[in-house]
């Protein structure tokens, strides 16, 4: 007979497992689980049930019925609820589910909902596509939810970013006379091998290689072009952050540029990412060969141009023209790097065709995240091979 204590922890681990089921399966007691709920369990199955219900795409086999109804007060409660019994990763995927799923678009024209809401990116790229139809009373508290996004950030990337490229742009400026401080010892051995002397054990380094020092001038250009149909949301939002924060650094001029079937340069709005998003415009058509006309007429240095295309590659526009403005930029001296996406969602849906076709040209497209994006840009700014995470 197994001990008293051991059963009862059993009887628990089973007890569990069945709230567990009980909570997944939703509905009522029928369920098979023969578990009841009440409290806060009972409450968080409602929540689900408001959401998951029947006509809301209910959960397979489940005869339950959708409660959050079509008012700004019964949401904003909801909202609430969903924020007090789950962390906060779920709650934004419910919130995008809720948007999804029963149209609440609509609801967030209204500045009480939106301060219930858990801003996060992808809440921006919703709000963004509002922009047109929002009214004033709503635009103050948009931009308030959209900046507090655009802050955090900038606080988690802003100093990542700067240090990788700074120390891009300075090992891309060799010197032959550095001075102390600036000596790249591990390529000056290298370089003076030759001169080992076995009696002393030492290298005598007849040849001094160092990193430059970082001047005031400006070193590089770069030009990021974004797609900004709907499904690129999440990318706009990012590059709008990177693109603020390389405007910040002296010694590299930044250019955005963001299109569908229209070109617009925001390049003016850098200082302040949250009116460029603002003057996005998501959804729409696609002319990635009208774009890339635009950067590259905008091109002046191009040995010393990086130009980063974020975009699906749905081309709308002309194809062929589209690829051979990439080979002639290329062939010019700029560095192109072509991102399906700048979001933390990995792969999306993309044109393969036109993925092969710029691989081809020397110009690999993938996904890139926004942590992996320095180490992108810092590839490119020193001419090396770039981090490809997957090769298409």
């Amino acid at each position: 007979m197994p001990p008293v204590g051991s059963a009862r922890r059993a009887d628990a681990s089973a007890d569990e497992r069945l709230r567990r089921w009980r909570l997944v399966l939703g509905g009522d007691e029928a369920d098979g689980t023969g578990h009841a709920l009440a409290g806060q369990d009972a409450a968080m199955d409602g929540a689900l049930t408001a959401l998951y219900g029947k006509g809301s795409g209910e959960r397979p086999g489940r005869d339950r019925s959708a409660g959050l109804g079509a008012s700004a007060p019964s949401v904003a409660r909801w909202l609430g609820d969903i924020r007090t019994y789950f962390p906060s990763s779920v709650v934004q995927i419910m919130q995008r589910d809720a948007i999804d799923r029963l149209g609440l678009s609509a609801l967030l024209l209204e500045p009480e909902m939106l301060e219930a809401v858990e801003a996060d990116v992808h809440l921006v790229g919703t709000l963004l596509s509002l922009n047109k139809v929002m009214p004033e009373t709503t635009k103050e508290t948009a931009r308030a939810v959209v900046r507090k996004v655009v802050e955090d950030l900038e606080k988690r990337l802003a100093t990542r970013t700067r240090a990788s490229l700074s120390g891009a742009l300075d090992r891309s400026a060799r010197v032959n006379r550095p001075r102390h401080h600036d000596i790249d010892w591990n390529r000056t051995i290298a370089a003076n091998l030759k001169h080992y002397l076995p009696e002393h054990r030492t290298v005598v380094p007849e040849r001094l290689i160092g990193h430059g020092r970082a001047s005031q001038s400006v070193k590089k250009e770069v030009v990021l072009c974004v797609d900004q149909s709907g499904s690129m949301a999440a990318s706009v939002v990012h590059a709008s952050v990177f693109g603020a924060v390389l405007a910040s650094m002296r010694s590299i001029a930044t250019r955005l540029v963001v299109f569908d079937t229209a070109v617009v340069d925001l390049t003016d709005q850098l200082d302040d990412p949250v009116d460029v998003l603002f003057g996005t415009q998501l959804g729409g058509g696609t002319d990635i060969n009208r774009a890339l006309a635009y950067c590259q007429s905008r091109i002046t240095r191009p040995a010393d141009t990086v130009v980063v295309l974020i975009s699906d590659l749905y081309e709308g526009g002309i194809r062929d023209e589209m690829l051979k403005r990439v080979a002639a930029m290329k062939a010019s001296g700029v560095q192109f790097v072509a991102l399906l996406a700048l979001s933390d969602e990995g792969t999306p849906a993309y044109d393969r065709e036109h993925a092969a076709a710029l691989a081809a040209l020397g110009a690999p497209a993938f996904a890139c995240t926004p942590d992996l994006f320095p180490d992108v840009m810092a590839a490119a700014i020193e001419k090396r091979p770039l981090p490809v995470p997957d090769a298409v």
